[in-house]
């Protein structure tokens, strides 16, 4: 079931990395967990590292150009395997398809309520 999440930074993040062909796009929400990480992750994935870099650098340039958002820090982007993209509330964790089935992050995470974009 595809939903939304009411929070403008989340919006605006997923629909960018939508408009990059982003795959299997989870929002977490972290925010009644008990963990203090941030308040939602987002996890995608590229079908390869080279789509999972453009998907994070159009990510980021959008959110910069259209709404003045400027993630605190962003690492992996070099190797593009796992890139996360830290705006502090929110942090984004693009992977590329087979790190993403080998870490399974969104299992760590199980206690969080998640939404399919």
């Amino acid at each position: 079931m595809v939903k939304t999440v009411k929070d403008p930074l989340v919006s605006k993040l997923t629909k960018a990395l939508k408009s990059k062909k982003a795959q299997n796009i989870l929002v977490l929400d972290m925010r009644e967990t008990g963990q203090n990480v941030c308040d939602f992750f987002i996890i995608c994935h590229g079908t390869s590292g080279v789509q999972a870099q453009g998907i994070a650098e159009n990510s980021i340039r959008e959110l910069r150009k259209e709404e003045g958002f400027k993630p605190i820090q962003v690492e992996g982007l070099a190797n593009a395997e796992w890139i996360l993209v830290d705006y502090g509330n929110v942090v984004a964790h693009i992977f590329r398809e087979d790190m993403r089935e080998f870490f399974r992050l969104e299992d760590l995470w199980a206690d969080a309520k998640i939404t399919t974009v």
